[in-house]
């Protein structure tokens, strides 16, 4: 099982450092790995070499959406069914993975690990991140032009993407750190890990990532609050949030202030980002059961756009009334299931955890899914593979049934 670890770690990173993997290539390389892993994992089952197959019950809504997609392709039911099975195919993809995930990943040592790495991801990401903020020359990675524009941060052709990343990773850290989830001696490295791409969030300068950021701060506070004996660690907080600001500071808060307002000309206007959710949700109401199949926005939208600006609307800005649109009611009804298992199942399970660091890894990976869950009202991060494969994987992180601590 260690193999597959290793494989789902290598293809989220790669998934990361390819520009969230939103290229053909990028979606084909993530594809074939997840099928690779797949594959090898079947052997190690028919040989006997791991432990009875694993499932998740948050994985049901999510499998059933694959599945009305998949009908949608099948029947006709989408206005192009060759966008449907591109969409199904890195929505397999990433089922896939995650459903590797809940057999590689048992025990709170193995989910402790994993979000090392995450930690480690984050940093080195963030770190590039600002190297290329503070050294820019129009070019990703230093050498790739931006053939269709956009405004970059990282490894991201859009910063609110890169932002969408730092919202999932950050609140692992911050939850270890007030919670004690690791060795005493191990605490300051996993503040800095934390702490840097905090501070490359807000040079980032994206809004709703840092709303998003500063609600998860909020929502971490109230579950500790909540958690009896928990309470004197919101004393912790404070420090951490007084580093936090340290960090942005050094960075050069003013010039992240400055970014909002140089680059707001630069992207989609409020205006239009108003007036594509609204478009989008006329699509829902005209196709209110089954909407217009996955994936299909980009090529219905035209009919419905009421602002035109000479661009192509690949994404409303706004993931959920974009599933309706493609999906229907009967899309839209397989993610609230999936939201309601994950947040109860979520909730169970920390009130019942008794393990420091399992407790600091499923209140951090639950924050993290709020905190892009709230990002996702004004932006598409769902649909970058990369930042909907971590989304999931924390998911099952936070909500997974009891773990022990090591391998039986």
């Amino acid at each position: 099982m260690k193999i597959i670890r290793i494989g789902i770690g290598a293809l989220l990173a790669f998934a990361v450092c390819a520009h969230g993997a939103v290229e053909a290539w990028s979606e084909a390389v993530l594809g074939v790995g997840a099928s690779l892993l797949l594959v090898f994992w079947a052997v190690l089952v028919s040989f006997g070499r791991t432990r009875s197959v694993r499932w998740e019950p948050v994985l049901a809504p999510l499998a059933a959406l694959a599945g009305f997609g998949f009908l949608q392709w099948l029947f006709g039911w989408t206005a192009s069914p060759y966008l449907t099975r591109i969409e199904l195919l890195k929505f397999g993809a990433i089922l896939v993975l995650v459903f590797l995930a809940v057999q590689s990943l048992r025990t709170t040592a193995n989910w402790l690990a994993f979000a090392w790495f995450l930690l480690t991801l984050a940093f080195v990401v963030s770190l590039f991140g600002i190297l290329q903020h503070f050294t820019f020359n129009g070019k990703l990675y230093w050498l790739r032009e931006l053939r269709y524009g956009g405004i970059p941060f990282g490894p991201y052709v859009n910063r609110n993407h890169f932002a969408g990343l730092v919202e999932l990773i950050a609140p692992l850290g911050l939850s270890i750190l007030l919670l004690r989830g690791v060795r005493r001696d191990q605490l300051p490295l996993v503040a800095l890990f934390t702490l840097l791409p905090v501070g490359a969030l807000f040079l980032a300068a994206s809004r709703g990532g840092i709303t998003s950021f500063l609600s998860e701060i909020a929502v971490l506070g109230l579950l500790i609050w909540l958690q009896r004996g928990m309470r004197r660690s919101l004393a912790a907080a404070v420090g951490v949030v007084v580093l936090a600001a340290g960090m942005v500071a050094w960075l050069g808060v003013g010039r992240a202030l400055d970014r909002f307002t140089s680059l707001q000309k630069l992207e989609v206007s409020e205006a239009r980002r108003v007036s594509m959710v609204k478009d989008s949700w006329r699509i829902f109401l005209d196709h209110p059961l089954r909407g217009t199949g996955l994936g299909t926005l980009q090529v219905v939208f035209a009919r419905y756009e009421s602002m035109y600006d000479g661009k192509v609307a690949n994404h409303s800005h706004n993931d959920y009334v974009e599933l309706l649109a493609e999906t229907g009611l009967l899309g839209g009804l397989c993610f609230a299931v999936f939201l309601f298992l994950l947040f109860r199942r979520a909730w169970r399970e920390i009130r019942v955890t008794l393990n420091p660091q399992d407790l600091a890894l499923r209140l951090g990976a639950l924050v993290a899914g709020v905190g892009l869950l709230v990002h996702s009202l004004v932006d598409f991060n769902l649909h970058i593979p990369a930042n909907a494969l971590l989304f999931t994987l924390l998911a099952i992180m936070a909500s997974s049934e009891a773990r022990p601590d090591q391998d039986l």
